[in-house]
């Protein structure tokens, strides 16, 4: 078998890849070592930035989006049992964020490449990449208990922090740079409507938290724990009243529970590879950097991967050129560094930290009281959470 791109791969940076390429006449195949059922109903993040929203709109995506997400204006940040809101659209120029969950997002991608004859092979195990520093990439694979190869010009790394594509690179190849922090999150998802319309993240003297929702009926809410904390150690009783204690405030605004549908606790780091190419492979998304979720960046900063590599793929067919292609990393790398110290600042600015005394804890509080009372502070604030500027692509 051969295509021009082989993609591993079929989150949403893989499938959107995948998609943008098909838009622009480049044939590729997509491997996936889940079944289509796991992918599309893998429970992920769910804020699109401005950015990531107007792309699967332009390229024929956006239409479930439109009719189901829910645009936000500004979102809430409390501490002090105080609840100050950042007009995220007043001070971005009118921008916005779309509530739309990413296993949306990947049932939307998966039905439309199908629809439109793009190849996909789910449950592919045993995926090697090779070739690609010889420029003579493939992908090999089992499936159903048979071998198989397919033969690319390119290979595009999607599979994510564990995937075997970044595990491929040449040894000394790449620096991989990481923080690990000292707590996680737990997170429920739970059967019951939204308690109001935006989000909010909370500094609280026992942790952070974070009420979300992902759609009408559907609350997200997450908890600051112990990184090494049992899931066991939470039953729902007690994550309802840890999260009344930590959200809500004087005001008289109260959670609306219901059946916990979803819980689990998630590790917290940052992670980057550098750089994201060697030869004619290419990492994009979690296979090359991780946030933390306080952001809300992880998926935004995939599909601005995708959007940098669909644009050079499209300059080396359709022009004959390689300059976007060997800029690639680079490119990507300043986007992911901005994001990363975003995602940094607000981890840092609204957590428990163990090493923090009372100097720090006074530190953290009177940057909360800059931040909601500047409006320089706020618009930066608002600047990254809409999304920024998209780079290298013409």
């Amino acid at each position: 078998m051969r295509t021009e791109v082989g993609i591993v791969g079929a989150g949403p940076a893989g499938l959107l890849l995948s998609h943008l390429l098909a838009r622009a006449g480049i044939e590729s195949v997509v491997l996936e070592r889940q079944s289509r059922s796991y992918v599309e109903n893998r429970i992920r993040a769910g804020v699109l930035e401005q950015g990531t929203a107007d792309l699967l709109r332009e390229t024929g995506v956006g239409q479930r989006m439109d009719r189901e997400g829910m645009v936000h204006r500004g979102i809430e940040i409390a501490f002090r049992a105080r609840r100050h809101r950042i007009d995220l659209a007043g001070l971005s120029g009118g921008k916005t964020v779309t509530v739309y969950g990413q296993h949306e997002v990947v049932k939307d991608l998966i039905a439309l490449r199908l629809a439109d004859g793009g190849g996909l092979r789910f449950e592919a195990e045993d995926v090697a990449p090779s070739g690609f520093l010889e420029d003579r990439p493939a992908l090999e694979w089992r499936q159903e208990g048979q071998a198989h190869r397919l033969d690319c010009d390119f290979i595009a790394g999607c599979d994510g922090f564990h995937g075997i594509c970044r595990a491929s690179l040449p040894a000394g190849h790449a620096r991989l740079l990481e923080r690990v922090y000292p707590f996680a999150w737990l997170g429920i998802l739970a059967e019951a409507p939204p308690a109001q319309e935006e989000l909010i993240y909370a500094r609280h003297p026992e942790g952070f938290a974070l009420f979300s929702m992902r759609s009408p009926q559907l609350t997200r809410l997450y908890l600051q724990c112990d990184p090494d904390d049992d899931i066991a150690n939470w039953p729902d009783r007690r994550i309802w009243d840890e999260l009344h204690r930590r959200l809500e405030s004087d005001g008289g605004w109260r959670l609306t529970e219901g059946p916990v549908l979803q819980k689990g606790i998630t590790a917290m780091r940052s992670f980057v590879c550098e750089p994201m190419q060697a030869g004619r492979l290419f990492l994009a998304g979690d296979a090359a950097h991780i946030v933390p979720p306080t952001g809300a960046k992880g998926m935004n900063l995939a599909v601005a991967d995708v959007r940098t590599l669909a644009a050079a793929l499209v300059a080396h067919y359709r022009e004959g050129r390689a300059d976007r292609l060997d800029a690639y990393s680079a490119t990507c790398l300043r986007r992911i560094w901005k994001v990363q110290r975003f995602s940094w600042w607000m981890t840092q600015l609204l957590h428990r930290f163990p090493e923090h005394d009372a100097f720090g804890r006074r530190l953290q509080e009177a940057e909360l009281d800059y931040v909601v009372h500047s409006e320089a502070a706020r618009r930066a604030l608002a600047e990254n959470y809409v999304g920024l500027p998209f780079e290298g692509v013409e």
